[in-house]
């Protein structure tokens, strides 16, 4: 009976993952979708989901423990400001590249984590995570494709932006190993807001705020962004992450850029050559063989 109840939990945590995991990664197309700037975007789409997942928090009688906030306030403020401009840069490689190569630029960001742990957390670097960091960064360069891309200066460019992504999302990552007594979606709401005040203050202080221009079908489009793949996203996410094991999640979790890569070229018509496509390879089995422990 435990067994079969246990069972029944993993699977639902399971089916809950790969829903978050395909949701993240139909992002690019409804970004694509929208008119608004890249900081308005990533500002709306903070505000609507902290307003989703503080309905849904009350409405399960949950109340943030602001005595554990106090210690890690610092961490989550800037974790805040980092996921803020992790936002605007991967929204920004979007309109410079194709879906497929913003988001496997975007999924260096494991290796970088790798890269940087030991240094800050004086942890051990292996033999095999110098050969996932040599082997992910030969895949970066594979993607470049430099003989194939029509617009090359267009396309660095949305390499870049996608690569500085990943350094602020590695950034997020790192400074949470940090925060010990705030729970997942505790913290998550406290890093929303934290964006949220940092995206205010710089939307005004570039492209303004223009959301009320939209038509019906861009705000349509903007409240799925911050619902479904904010909002809903990451309840289902931090649902699954309780019930699974880290190796589950890893494997899982790369649902969202094969999704995102799938619709750039299906839905979306955008080329992707063969040697992108082994780069691409190269750097999601990499980073997940570095991320899954050997048995």
């Amino acid at each position: 009976m435990k067994d079969s109840k246990y069972t029944s939990k993993m699977n639902n945590a399971k089916l809950q993952m790969i829903a978050a995991m395909i949701i993240f990664g139909t992002i690019g197309v409804f970004v694509r979708k929208s008119s608004l700037s890249s900081g308005e975007l990533a500002l709306f789409r903070a505000l609507i989901a902290t307003i989703a997942i503080v309905c849904v928090q009350i409405g399960k009688h949950h109340h943030i423990k602001f005595q554990e906030i106090k210690s890690d306030l610092l961490l989550l403020i800037l974790s805040g400001i980092a996921m803020a401009f992790n936002w605007i840069l991967l929204f920004q490689a979007y309109n410079y590249t194709t879906i497929s190569i913003a988001t496997l630029s975007y999924y260096f960001a494991p290796v970088l984590v790798t890269i940087v742990s030991p240094f800050l957390f004086h942890e051990r670097l292996t033999r095999k995570q110098i050969i996932c960091f040599i082997m992910a960064t030969l895949g970066l360069v594979l993607i470049m494709d430099i003989g194939t891309i029509q617009n090359f200066s267009r396309d660095l460019i949305g390499i870049l932006l996608g690569l500085g992504a990943a350094v602020l999302y590695a950034t997020v990552i790192l400074i949470n190993k940090k925060i010990k007594k705030v729970s997942g979606m505790d913290r998550t709401i406290c890093q929303f807001i934290a964006a949220i005040v940092v995206l205010i203050l710089y939307v005004n202080g570039t492209s303004g705020i223009h959301v009320m221009e939209l038509s019906t079908g861009g705000m349509i489009n903007l409240l799925i962004l911050g619902l479904v793949h904010t909002g809903v996203a990451y309840c289902l996410y931090f649902s699954a992450v309780k019930g699974l094991p880290g190796q589950k999640v890893a494997i899982l979790s790369y649902i969202d850029p094969l999704v995102a890569i799938l619709l750039s070229v299906t839905l979306l018509s955008e080329k992707i050559s063969l040697l992108q496509i082994i780069g691409g390879c190269i750097i999601l089995g990499f980073t997940l063989w570095n991320e899954v422990e050997q048995s």
